[in-house]
């Protein structure tokens, strides 16, 4: 481990005040022994520059798939106060509400029988890679609507049902979200581009369910061992980019303005309550809800078809659960015994909700939150539950994926994707890309074992095991 870090529990490591100067607060970060070689000094500095911002409360935290982002660290969770505290775009990322989700079907594996067949049918269905359209024509009028609405534009539209809104973290939609405050540029990248996935890591994915080690959790959940899923992971598009590039440029000069010392300009900020961070907030909320729209009208063209290949309803396959991984919340949470409002950033972090918590659906409510955690295309992924020693430790908050080891770049260089595709057809796994360069920065090897990192966070006990699903195929822009 980098000088100066020290280990304080069994997973839990501490970047103490000092580290960089002018922190506020020390950092704390969930990693296994194993993993202890993979992280970048860089990231570790990132998660200390975090502690310095005004209004941060109790750690900069940052979870077992930690890696250099831009300016806050991926896997980075930190949480200001409403007075004091700042609102920064780094803390969230360009690819707004980039998030996962999980939709249960009736198959089991061996009822896979055209498994090519139906990869092929939906890369054909579901618009893939850079620049991908929707067939959706949009008018401006709807756009503003689902910046607005969320999921909910899209069930009122036709693309799911009421169901699907329960089991969406928000209920799929922000409620501060504002429209006003996204730009037309941002508007006309987002236009043709609601119900597509998308590229970089960015998939669909065939799964089964490989396992279960929590059977009432998975009862509740609707899992269980055979079954197929299918797991969608995507985000804001283009809309969520341009809302991101946009508003750093207002941020950038409001730190100056309110004197606020950063000692990396990517974590321009402001007061959460000043007008920039406002406007900045709402933006953020309404490409969130954009993308939650997004994941609904993929989720609809997915179970059609489903429903095509094997004679199903569209109700016959429920969704388990959508989770965001890069959005700025304002949520309500016990430190230190008594209850603050905080704004909760987490970029490249899951939610997970413990049992009891009154913003997860009744359904789940003995269990906690459900938590997706994706592998990388050659490795498992993981259902687990929230828990009260997230609540406790990291705002409710845990791992989002197995995390990079290996940049785009180092991957292309490393790795062909033909060959990836090779080796993953040796084991059952069928690959449909756009091009194999995106297979190859997507290789398994590119990232941590997602089995370590999920083990992890069990063992730190913030969020538990409940499922083990294996990849059958999967689509990739």
């Amino acid at each position: 481990m980098h000088t100066g870090i020290r280990k304080v529990g069994n997973m839990e490591w501490e970047v103490p005040v000092g580290y960089v100067p002018g922190m506020r607060v020390p950092g704390r970060f969930y990693l296994s022994d194993d993993l202890a070689g993979s992280v970048e000094e860089g990231a570790v500095r990132q998660l200390a520059n975090v502690a310095t911002l005004p209004g941060i409360v109790k750690y900069s935290l940052a979870m077992p798939d930690i890696h250099w982002g831009y300016g806050f660290p991926i896997g980075g969770v930190a949480a200001f106060d409403m007075e004091h505290g700042v609102i920064s775009p780094g803390g969230v990322g360009f690819d707004i509400n980039c998030g996962v989700r999980l939709i249960a079907t009736p198959p089991t594996e061996k009822d896979i029988t055209r498994k090519r067949e139906l990869i092929e049918a939906l890369f054909r269905t579901i618009p893939t890679g850079v620049g991908a359209k929707s067939t959706l024509k949009l008018s401006a009028r709807d756009l503003l609507d689902m910046m607005d609405e969320g999921a909910s534009w899209a069930v009122r539209n036709g693309y799911g049902h009421e169901n699907d809104l329960e089991h969406c973290e928000e209920n799929g939609s922000m409620k501060d979200a504002s429209s006003a405050d996204v730009s037309q540029k941002a508007r006309q990248r987002g236009m043709p581009q609601c119900g597509t996935l998308g590229s970089g890591n960015h998939f669909l994915e065939l799964q089964v369910v490989a396992e279960v080690t929590d059977e009432r959790a998975a009862r509740a959940f609707g899992i269980e061992k055979g079954q197929i899923c299918c797991m969608i992971h995507c985000g804001s598009r283009g809309l969520g980019h341009q809302v991101c590039t946009d508003h750093l440029k207002v941020l950038e000069k409001a730190t100056g303005n309110y004197n606020i010392q950063v000692p990396d300009r990517q974590l321009a900020c402001a007061p959460v309550s000043s007008p920039e961070g406002k406007a900045y907030l709402g933006a953020m909320a309404a490409a969130a809800n954009y993308a939650w729209a997004n994941r609904q009208m993929i989720t609809h063209n997915a179970r059609g078809v489903f429903a095509s290949f094997f004679g199903l309803e569209h109700e016959d396959m429920p969704l388990v659960y959508d989770v965001a991984h890069n959005v700025a919340k304002i949520e309500d949470h016990r430190v230190d015994g008594r209850s603050m409002r905080l704004c909760v950033h987490r970029k490249g972090a899951t939610r997970a909700f413990g049992p009891g918590s009154r913003d997860i659906p009744r359904a789940y409510s003995e269990e906690g939150q459900p938590v997706i955690i994706p592998g990388s295309m050659g490795s498992s992924s993981y259902l687990l539950k929230g828990t009260a020693t997230a609540m406790e430790k990291t705002f409710g908050s845990t791992c989002h994926g197995a995390g990079r080891l290996m940049s785009r770049t180092q991957a292309k260089k490393s790795t062909r994707g033909a060959e990836v595709q090779k080796i993953l057809a040796k084991q059952g796994i069928i690959v449909r890309a756009t091009s194999q360069a995106v297979i190859a920065e997507e290789a398994p090897e590119a990232y941590k074992p997602s089995s370590e990192v999920v083990r992890v966070v069990h063992e730190a006990g913030l969020s538990l095991t409940v499922a083990r699903l294996e990849p059958l195929g999967v689509i990739k822009g």
